[in-house]
């Protein structure tokens, strides 16, 4: 009784969730239209919050003041590294890349942390002098983060919208090539940024990603908590940081037209690890819940709060595969009994559609992007992908029993 209690509520939960990325695929493909106010020159400023990044800095910094832009400079946040992360900011170009150092006890309190410290530093140095901060727009980019040449010229048009808070840009991953696992990932960021976030522009959910996230100084300022700065201390500060300008009255966009490159993760254990971390800081993002009700409008409320459920939803999913081996177990041993099968083909078609009907649309949107892939490959591998997606199950339970546990330390991504 309980297992088939277990089945058919982890069916249902799948249907639901199938239905509404049904819906987002159809609207990620139409056309949404901006309104634009005067064009500004704008100053852009990109921030990389960095603890023992000597692997992978130099090459950032290269890409960022290579860009062909006018106006815009980087500040490396420098958390207390034991590296040399530091003197790789240094011997950057340094009318273009300026450090700020952070020390112990001080430092290391995470990534929200050193943002906000970042902030600050830019005010109270003079680097901003006299700027309007609505012609200010701050970029948050990590260490490994590789920018699009045109991605200042991509961005750019988003704020010529004054009610425009912030615009996420799309994510890949630089080492897609380098087996079947970094490309499931680039699968996995393309696929979200090609069809959740296009889409959720029509309820005005668009949410923030920790690299590649572009947003108006002033915007920020209406984020000030007690002089703190405005990011949390969240494992996910994107995300609550997101959540935050929408509820401010803000517009948040999805730029498809440029990306930023990172690192994706070799070895299964490290990416369990960091998705384990995301989970954990959705988790926490319950406590958005509250605002989001009073102060967030109807259509994108509602999305926002499937968007913060997704742990429960997960949880609750990843009981299906459990309950599933239970009844095909069941359904042996009566037909050993019975002398007979009793299996029939809705017990393999059954499974597959609910399993792989998105694998077609999702190899589709990411054959686009990955033109040398094709479309056949491109559908192969979304059936691997859809596998690929078991890892939340595992990372949501490590998750929750760190939230449990009282763990709330920052698990960093390890860098190659």
């Amino acid at each position: 009784m309980i297992t088939e209690v277990l089945l058919w509520s982890s069916i249902a939960i799948i249907v639901m969730a199938g239905c509404y990325n049904s819906t987002l695929f159809i609207l990620s493909r139409q056309r949404v239209r901006r309104d634009r106010g005067p064009r500004a020159e704008r100053l852009y400023i990109f921030l990389l919050a960095c603890l023992n990044e000597e692997k992978v800095l130099g090459e950032s910094l290269a890409r960022i003041t290579s860009l062909p832009a006018g106006n815009f400079m980087a500040l490396v946040i420098d958390d207390a590294s034991d590296d040399r992360t530091a003197d790789i900011a240094r011997s950057a170009d340094p009318d273009r890349v300026k450090l700020l150092q952070r020390h112990l006890p001080d430092a290391r309190k995470g990534k929200g942390a050193a943002l906000n410290a970042g902030i600050r530093h830019l005010r109270e140095s003079g680097i901003l002098a006299d700027r309007d901060p609505a012609d200010v727009i701050v970029c948050v980019v990590d260490a490994d983060g590789r920018l699009d040449p045109h991605i200042v010229q991509a961005v750019d048009p988003y704020f010529d919208d004054p009610r425009t808070g912030a615009t996420q840009v799309g994510v890949r991953m630089y080492n897609r090539h380098q087996g079947v696992l970094a490309r499931l990932q680039d699968m996995e960021f393309v696929i979200y940024g090609d069809i959740f976030q296009t889409a959720r522009r029509y309820f005005g959910s668009v949410g923030m990603g920790g690299n590649g996230q572009f947003m108006r100084l002033a915007a920020l300022d209406t984020l000030m908590k007690d002089g703190n700065g405005p990011w949390s201390d969240s494992l996910t500060e994107d995300l609550d940081l997101g959540v935050r300008l929408i509820a401010r009255g803000w517009t948040n966009h999805h730029c498809t037209t440029a990306a930023v490159s990172q690192q994706a993760v070799l070895d299964v254990r490290r990416l369990v690890r960091q998705r384990s971390r995301w989970f954990q800081g959705h988790l926490q993002s319950a406590g958005l819940v509250p605002m989001i009700l009073r102060e967030v409008p109807t259509k994108a409320a509602v999305d926002l709060l499937y968007h913060l459920s997704s742990p429960v939803l997960i949880l609750l999913t990843s009981l299906l595969p459990l309950s599933f081996v239970v009844a095909v177990g069941g359904t042996v041993v009566g037909s050993v009994e019975a002398g007979r099968p009793l299996v029939s083909p809705m017990w393999i078609i059954g499974p597959y559609v609910l399993s792989f009907t998105a694998a077609y649309a999702y190899g589709w949107v990411y054959s686009r992007r990955e033109r040398g892939l094709g479309l056949v490959r491109a559908v192969l591998l979304s059936h691997l992908f859809v596998i690929y997606g078991y890892i939340w199950f595992a990372a949501g339970w490590w998750g929750l029993w760190r939230m449990l546990t009282g763990k709330q330390t920052w698990l960093k991504t390890a860098r190659t």
